[in-house]
């Protein structure tokens, strides 16, 4: 049963758009950026909070059908950054945009390349 009345391809087109603009703001930044520039971590945490107010709504069929991704953290870590926002560890999120993002577009990319396969 979905939780929206989005569908799952548009949720994951949120996903890959947030993606998307992660990569562009880190270009060329590195850890420390996060630190010395206030606006480039705020649009960080809201990517990262699009992400996984995104994967909160996708099907339990999706989400089952792409074990490799740890779902329920995702959401859980959105709802710390959310709720715990002047608690947020700054290296946890450069370890998070340093190692799950480039594995997540991937699977992302897959994810919506099945939606596009199951349509009529």
């Amino acid at each position: 049963m979905k939780k929206s009345w989005l569908s799952d391809k548009i949720r994951l087109l949120h996903i890959r758009q947030a993606i998307t603009y992660l990569e562009s703001f880190l270009r060329e930044k590195n850890k420390e950026s996060l630190y010395e520039e206030p606006l480039l971590r705020f649009a960080v945490e809201r990517q990262l909070e699009i992400i996984g107010e995104a994967a909160n709504h996708l099907s339990n069929t999706i989400k089952a059908a792409f074990p490799e991704i740890e779902w329920k953290k995702v959401v859980a870590f959105r709802n710390f950054i959310v709720h715990e926002y002047f608690g947020v560890d700054l290296e946890l999120i450069w370890d998070i945009l340093a190692t799950k993002i480039s594995p997540l577009k991937q699977t992302i990319d897959l994810m919506l390349d099945y939606v596009e396969n199951q349509l009529p």
